[in-house]
C-alpha cells in the first residue's frame, strides 16, 4: 500500500488495539510514517531499535526485594501511563533471542511483571527479507497484522513540497520518476525517499562543483548522482523565476525540453503567492497542459490559500476537464 493508505490502516489498527508490522525496503519512510501517525493522534512515540537490544534489555534485570524473592527491574523506556505507540523498529534485524522476548509483549501486552498500558499500541517495522535480516519466527509473525509499504512519487512530492525539499530535487524526480527508489543490496548508497531528502539538504548548501558530484554519489549512488548533477546544472542555467514573473506572457517557454519544463514548474510552484499567482498562471497557460496542471497542484499543496483566490477559480473552471 501507498503511504496515505498505510496511514489510514494504522489508524484503524490502533483504534482496534491490533499490533501492526510494516514491511518495506530500506529508506522508504516506514519510521517517518509511524512518527507522523503518533503526532497526528496526539500520542507519545517510544522508538525502540530492536537491533540494538539484548533480551535482558526488554525483560529487565533481576533483583531481590525485602521479601527475599527475586523480581525484575522493568526497563525505564517502557511506558507506564498515558497513551502512545511503542515502535519496534528493524525488528527482523534483531537477534532471535530479542525477537523471542517480544512474543509476550506483542500479543499479551506483558513482559513478565510488566503490563503495557491500555492506551498504548505496538507497531513494528521490518526490512524485506533480502536486506541482511534474520527470519522472523512464525510465532512472532502470527501476532501481527502485516502491511506492505511501497513508494508513490505523487505522494512523496506532496510531502516534499510541504517539507521544503529543494525544487531541483522535486523537478528531477518528476522527470526521472523511476529513481525515487532503486534499492541495490550491495551498494553503499542508492536512491530512496530518505536519501533524496539528504540530497536536498546538500543541494541547499551549494557545494563547490569540485566536490559536488562526489557528495551526491555518496548519497544516492553513482548513476543517479551523474543524472542529478547534470539536471542540476540545467536547473541553474534556466532563466530566473523573477524574469519569468516580470514578463509572463513573453518569457521563453522550452516547449520541446521536458527536463526544463519540470524544472521551471517546480520553481514556480515554490515561488507562487497570492500576489503573483495571476502572473504564474499566465505563464503556465503557455506551457503544455500536463506540466501546468502539476505545477498548480504543487503550488496549492504548498499553500492552500492559493485555492481561495479568484485567479485559481477562473483557472480551475477553464481546466475542469483535467483538474476535477
Amino acid at each position: 500500500m501507498y503511504p496515505s493508505e498505510l496511514t489510514e490502516a494504522l489508524n484503524v489498527l490502533i483504534d482496534a488495539a491490533q499490533p501492526a508490522c510494516i514491511w518495506g525496503e530500506p529508506g522508504i519512510g516506514k519510521s517517518q510514517i509511524v512518527a507522523q501517525v503518533a503526532q497526528a493522534t496526539n500520542r507519545r512515540l517510544i522508538d525502540v531499535r530492536a537491533v540494538l537490544l539484548d533480551p535482558v534489555d526488554l525483560r529487565g534485570l533481576p533483583h531481590v526485594n525485602g521479601d527475599g524473592r527475586s523480581h525484575w527491574a522493568i526497563p525505564d523506556f517502557l511506558p507506564r501511563d498515558g497513551k502512545g505507540i511503542l515502535f519496534l523498529d528493524e525488528l527482523n534485524r534483531a537477534v532471535p533471542l530479542v525477537q523471542n522476548a517480544c512474543l509476550q509483549l506483542v500479543l499479551d501486552r506483558r513482559l513478565g511483571e510488566y503490563a503495557l498500558p491500555d492506551d498504548w499500541q505496538v507497531i513494528a517495522a521490518c526490512n524485506n527479507v533480502d536486506t541482511g535480516v534474520s527470519k522472523m519466527s512464525s510465532a512472532l509473525c502470527n501476532r501481527f497484522v502485516h502491511l506492505d509499504l511501497i513508494t508513490s512519487l505523487d505522494e512523496w512530492c506532496k510531502w516534499a513540497i510541504k517539507a521544503g525539499i529543494e525544487p531541483a530535487v522535486i523537478a528531477f524526480l518528476r522527470f526521472r520518476s523511476e529513481l525515487l527508489h532503486q534499492y541495490e543490496r550491495n551498494a553503499k548508497a542508492f536512491p530512496s525517499p530518505r536519501t533524496w531528502e539528504f540530497t536536498s539538504n546538500i543541494t541547499a548548501k551549494h557545494p563547490n562543483k569540485s566536490v559536488e558530484l562526489a557528495i551526491f554519489e555518496g548519497t544516492i549512488g553513482h548513476g543517479a548522482a551523474v543524472e542529478y548533477a547534470a539536471f542540476l546544472q540545467l536547473f541553474r542555467s534556466l532563466p530566473s523565476i523573477d524574469s519569468i514573473l516580470l514578463n509572463p506572457d513573453k518569457a521563453n517557454v522550452p516547449i520541446n525540453d521536458p527536463a526544463s519544463l519540470w524544472a521551471i514548474g517546480a520553481a514556480l510552484a515554490r515561488r507562487a503567492s497570492d500576489q503573483n499567482f495571476r502572473r504564474v498562471l499566465t505563464y503556465l497557460d503557455r506551457m503544455p497542459q500536463e506540466y501546468a496542471v502539476m505545477t498548480v497542484k504543487d503550488a496549492v499543496g504548498r499553500d492552500a490559500t492559493l485555492a481561495t483566490t479568484s485567479e485559481f477559480t477562473q483557472w480551475a473552471i477553464a481546466h475542469s476537464d483535467v483538474v476535477f
